[in-house]
């Protein structure tokens, strides 16, 4: 064989394989099996699979948000829909907490279509956590949701709350739409902040999504774009032969207020239901205590029950509210009776750090968050050292009380 013939098919070898191997890239990315974050999808220049029945449908279930149809929206329309199982489980969720996200939306006059966003943030899990700290259904940062007015504790994370973090992320879009006037601009906010979005609208000298695009973070990029896919997808799954998968949570359930602690355990009990069940519905309570105040009362979602089963959930927050509470100490062999400190009464101490612990080590042995020991401590990073001593609030149980005599 000549050697130009040689050297011609050695060269379209090459061309095929590196062919291939971009291919495969492509493939490998686009079935990506995460669920929590925002998948990345590759930059293609071209849009070779422009199929005019998707932006017909997307026209047709447009409302207040652009629903664009371009490459970029449809590299994620198959992500999405060739993920049957996650979209199936989200339809079934959607049941469930559609209308509180809907609720919360309406009451800023925020459109109806974010309700959409939980899919991309968390596949609506309220006990997601983000590599980078984001948590709950909506995926808030410690210090917007300290902005936004949820409650974050040693005994409550609200931003694991249906209820609180619908309001809260209906606050922040109303206030990022307020400043930027663009809903597609307010999502990428939501992602990136309106800090990078103003940044990307200056560089781009525009306020189009799609012109400041390249301006933005990476994942902001696709953020946008996942959000229209997962919107079109859950309008159309039965044309991707996408089936709802059942929930498990009740459709029917009541809210109650409480303004004193008490335990979900005693809650199912007077309910007689399961106390996983219960749980199941108030995500955010880290010790399965609800730790209502007169001045804070906290919202406690509870299946429908009959008459009888209410009544009973009236006694034990009312009957034990107003009983004086005593405890037998062990110490005493049941000949004293003293009153129990009052509950939940922040005592301080400190802890000495030893060596090979850090923060995540020290708040899991105190249940506490290791935000709250940077805000306790004053820590400017995660950093610490051998000997150390941090401060630590401890709420005090009433197992945690002494006998006062004797101790």
């Amino acid at each position: 064989m000549p050697m130009k013939m040689k050297v011609y098919l050695a060269s379209v070898c090459v061309l095929a394989l590196t062919g291939f191997s971009t291919l495969a890239q492509q493939q490998k990315m686009l079935s990506i099996i995460d669920t929590t974050y925002v998948p990345v999808a590759n930059e293609i220049p071209v849009f070779p699979n422009y199929d005019h029945k998707y932006q017909v449908r997307l026209e047709s279930i447009q409302k207040m948000v652009p629903l664009t149809y371009n490459e970029h929206v449809q590299k994620y329309i198959d992500i999405y829909a060739g993920r049957k199982e996650m979209m199936g489980k989200m339809l079934g969720l959607s049941e469930y907490y559609f209308p509180i996200f809907e609720a919360a939306l309406k009451s800023q006059d925020i459109p109806e279509e974010i309700k959409y966003l939980p899919i991309i943030e968390s596949s609506m899990n309220p006990h997601a956590v983000s590599r980078v700290g984001a948590t709950g259904l909506w995926q808030f940062m410690f210090a917007t949701a300290k902005g936004y007015g949820l409650s974050i504790n040693s005994y409550v994370d609200e931003r694991k709350d249906p209820l609180q973090a619908s309001n809260a992320a209906a606050a922040y879009f109303k206030d990022a739409y307020d400043e930027l006037g663009d809903w597609l601009l307010a999502l990428a906010a939501y992602n990136c902040g309106r800090g990078n979005v103003n940044r990307a609208i200056a560089k781009a000298d525009s306020r189009d999504f799609w012109e400041i695009r390249k301006y933005l973070p990476m994942e902001t990029r696709n953020y946008v774009p996942a959000f229209i896919a997962a919107v079109y997808v859950m309008n159309y799954s039965s044309d991707h032969e996408i089936k709802a998968q059942k929930s498990t949570f009740l459709q029917n359930t009541d809210i109650i207020q409480v303004n004193r602690t008490v335990s979900l355990a005693s809650l199912a009990g007077a309910l007689n239901i399961d106390l996983d069940q219960l749980s199941n519905l108030n995500p955010s309570f880290k010790k399965k205590i609800v730790n209502g105040t007169e001045e804070s009362p906290k919202c406690v979602i509870l299946p429908k029950v009959n008459l009888a089963s209410f009544t009973q959930v009236y006694n034990l927050l009312n009957d034990e509210a107003n009983t004086k509470k005593q405890v037998v100490l062990a110490s005493n062999k049941g000949s004293g009776v003293h009153e129990i400190v009052e509950a939940n009464k922040p005592s301080i101490f400190y802890h000495k750090v030893k060596t090979g612990q850090n923060l995540s080590v020290i708040a899991d042995k105190y249940n506490v968050e290791v935000q709250d020991l940077k805000v306790w401590n004053n820590l400017k990073s995660s950093s610490i050292l051998p000997g150390q001593r941090l401060k630590i609030y401890h709420h005090v149980d009433s197992k945690d009380v002494v006998d006062p005599i004797r101790s």
